[in-house]
C-alpha cells in the first residue's frame, strides 16, 4: 500500500510539474508576443521619424539651392552696379579735371 501511495504521489507530482511548466511556457510565449508587438510599434515609430528627417533634409537641400541661386544673382547685380558706379565716377573725374 505504501508503495502504491509513493508511486501515486510521484506520478501526481510529475503531472503537477509538467502542468506548471506548460503554464510557464504559455506565459513566456505571451511575453514574447507582447515584446514583438512593442518592437514592431517602436520600429514603425522610428521609421516615421526617419522619414520626417529625410523630408527635412530634402527641404534643406532645396532651400540651399535657392540660396545659391540668389547669392549668384546678388553677385552679378553687385558687379553690374560696381561697373556702372565706376563709369560714372570716371566721367565725374574727367569733368572735374
Amino acid at each position: 500500500m505504501k508503495s502504491l501511495l509513493k508511486n501515486s504521489l510521484i506520478i501526481i507530482m510529475a503531472i503537477g510539474f509538467f502542468t506548471s511548466c506548460g503554464d510557464m511556457s504559455k506565459k513566456v510565449e505571451e511575453k514574447l508576443n507582447q515584446l514583438e508587438q512593442k518592437t514592431n510599434q517602436l520600429d514603425s515609430l522610428v521609421n516615421d521619424e526617419v522619414d520626417k528627417v529625410m523630408e527635412l533634409d530634402t527641404l534643406i537641400n532645396f532651400e540651399n539651392d535657392k540660396i545659391k541661386k540668389l547669392d549668384s544673382l546678388i553677385n552679378k547685380s553687385s558687379a553690374k552696379l560696381d561697373s556702372i558706379a565706376n563709369k560714372k565716377n570716371n566721367l565725374l573725374k574727367k569733368i572735374i579735371n
